[in-house]
């Protein structure tokens, strides 16, 4: 075990409920409470915070947006990283606000591994947190709320990061999770064979056991156990979102949650005094982006990012998906579970299970940074087991882009090493998938679809589809007429023929 070898020494997590808007803690403020745990965690405490390097925050979801779909109307921090930085009484050299994706937590950490076995860092911490139930509640109930922070020095503000949709796509309904997510999930019931009933209790039978792992988690925002009768049966409380999505089988991001992580190497670990009961080493990590615009896709079935970053991590590591007695796959929505354990060769209901904190719909979703609750969980239950390993899967826009740790309080043999994703990203960018057009016409099928739904009501159809005469592919909305709409729910449409034509920029689907 080398000096230079890094180890997360440190995590915390902090959750805020049932606390009135104005006494409750922005942003910020939650992602420095976390941040405050995780170095209580390190054994040697508020100390520590003069020694951090580089703070990372992971990027909230009211500024992930090029457009205000979450615009947050009581101000923000300019400056998050320094935000919390001055909270914590740190004045880090590298302040950084990271990009969109619920792969940044792992990616980040991949990335602060790297530079502090390279000898550039030598402490970092990595935060986030939301506090949109707050925002919520102070709009509810029309208080007003000032979370303007401005705070002097250095920023590396990465932006949003990759472009996940066209302007096309999002005009047409792609690009907003809660109606992209169905698309995938409707094209693997058409492959796995299911009728729209089959799929839906198979979807409740893979997420009850979130809801009991929720249960028991004190910090989880809507811990309730469910079975899947209940959690696949459509009701006024369990209305359809967008088909074949009821409410409780989504992402839930109306939370107050924050996570962080403590990082250094084995020598500064040393110099400081932690406990080496405290060291947590990242065995293996990778990344991988699919064809990042949904439309380009191979297919909507598969995962051929997740499945070739997840094989790296596990060369890396040399370790197998048998080797691992603690596993947190991304669960913002049914499918990405499905398509992950798919890909890693997991059971729907194997034994280990398939999530630490309850999952996005049960735990919470907190933006950006649910991963990082994972990983928080994580650590102590390896530090219990030093023999045992973990798996951390996280996942980015719409199956999008994806980051994979595999975790271990058994020391590292030799030195730290990970592959450039750049190596392996290239076998994914040059994947033959189909062309896709702006201006389809004629004679067309349905690859897959879904209905979106307000206040339980159907109220837009989107077909992703291919042109007869060429397979091109395409997106379109449908008629919207009540008869229309709600045969999609409850006919097969997954290779519906029909006509598609453009008109100003917006395509439609009629069925035959």
């Amino acid at each position: 075990m080398l000096d230079s070898t890094p180890i997360l020494v440190g995590g915390g997590q902090f959750t805020e409920k049932n606390v009135a808007p104005e006494q409750a803690h922005p942003p910020m403020g939650i992602a420095a409470e976390a941040a405050r745990a995780a170095l209580a965690d390190t054994g040697i405490g508020a100390r520590l915070a003069a020694a951090i390097d580089t703070l990372a925050v992971i990027r909230i979801f009211p500024d992930s947006f090029n457009r205000p779909r979450m615009a947050n109307p009581f101000g923000r921090a300019e400056n998050p990283p320094r935000a919390v930085a001055r909270r914590l009484g740190a004045n880090p050299v590298n302040a950084i606000y990271g990009n969109v994706g619920g792969n940044t937590p792992q990616k980040t950490i991949n990335e602060m591994a790297e530079r502090i076995c390279s000898g550039e860092i030598e402490v970092a911490l990595i935060t986030g947190s939301e506090a949109i139930k707050t925002a919520q509640n102070a709009l509810y109930a029309n208080i007003e709320l000032d979370w303007r922070e401005q705070d002097e020095g250095s920023q590396e503000d990465r932006g949003i990061g990759e472009r996940l949709a066209t302007p096309h796509e999002m005009a047409h309904g792609l690009g907003v999770p809660i109606q992209t997510y169905p698309l995938f999930e409707n094209a693997l019931r058409g492959v796995k064979g299911h009728s729209i009933e089959e799929h839906m209790l198979s979807m409740g039978a893979l997420m009850a056991p979130f809801t009991d792992v929720a249960a028991g988690n004190e910090i989880s925002y809507y811990g309730t156990r469910r079975s899947a009768e209940e959690l696949a049966t459509v009701t006024a409380e369990n209305r359809f979102i967008c088909f074949p999505y009821p409410k409780w089988m989504n992402a839930m991001d109306g939370v107050n949650q924050g996570a962080a992580v403590v990082m250094t190497s084995v020598g500064k670990a040393k110099q400081l005094g932690i406990d080496p009961a405290k060291w947590v080493f990242l065995h293996g990590c990778a990344e991988a982006n699919e064809k990042i615009l949904v439309g380009e896709r191979v297919n909507y079935h598969s995962s051929p990012a997740l499945r070739i970053n997840s094989a790296k991590a596990f060369e890396m590591a040399d370790k197998t998906i048998d080797d691992m007695d603690f596993i947190d796959i991304y669960s913002c929505f049914p499918v990405a579970v499905e398509i992950a354990c798919d890909e890693l060769g997991l059971s729907y209901a194997d034994k280990r299970g398939l999530t630490l904190t309850g999952g996005l719909p049960f735990f919470g979703g907190p933006g950006n940074n649910y991963s990082m609750h994972a990983i928080a969980t994580l650590l102590p239950l390896l530090r219990a087991k030093p023999a045992s390993f973990g798996l951390i899967t996280a996942n980015g826009g719409y199956l999008s882009k994806h980051a994979t740790g595999i975790y271990s309080a058994t020391p590292m043999k030799g030195a730290w090493r990970r592959e450039a994703p750049a190596s392996y990203q290239t076998e994914i960018d040059f994947m033959q998938s189909p062309i896709f057009t702006e201006t389809p016409a004629g004679s067309a099928q349905v690859e897959t679809y879904t209905v979106c739904f307000k206040k339980g009501v159907p109220e837009r159809g989107i077909v992703i589809g291919r042109l007869a005469s060429s397979g091109h592919r395409f997106v379109a909305n449908t008629p919207n007429d009540a008869a229309t709409l709600q045969a999609m729910v409850e006919q097969e449409y997954l290779g519906k023929a029909g006509e598609v034509s453009s008109k100003e920029g917006i395509n439609t689907f009629t069925p035959a």
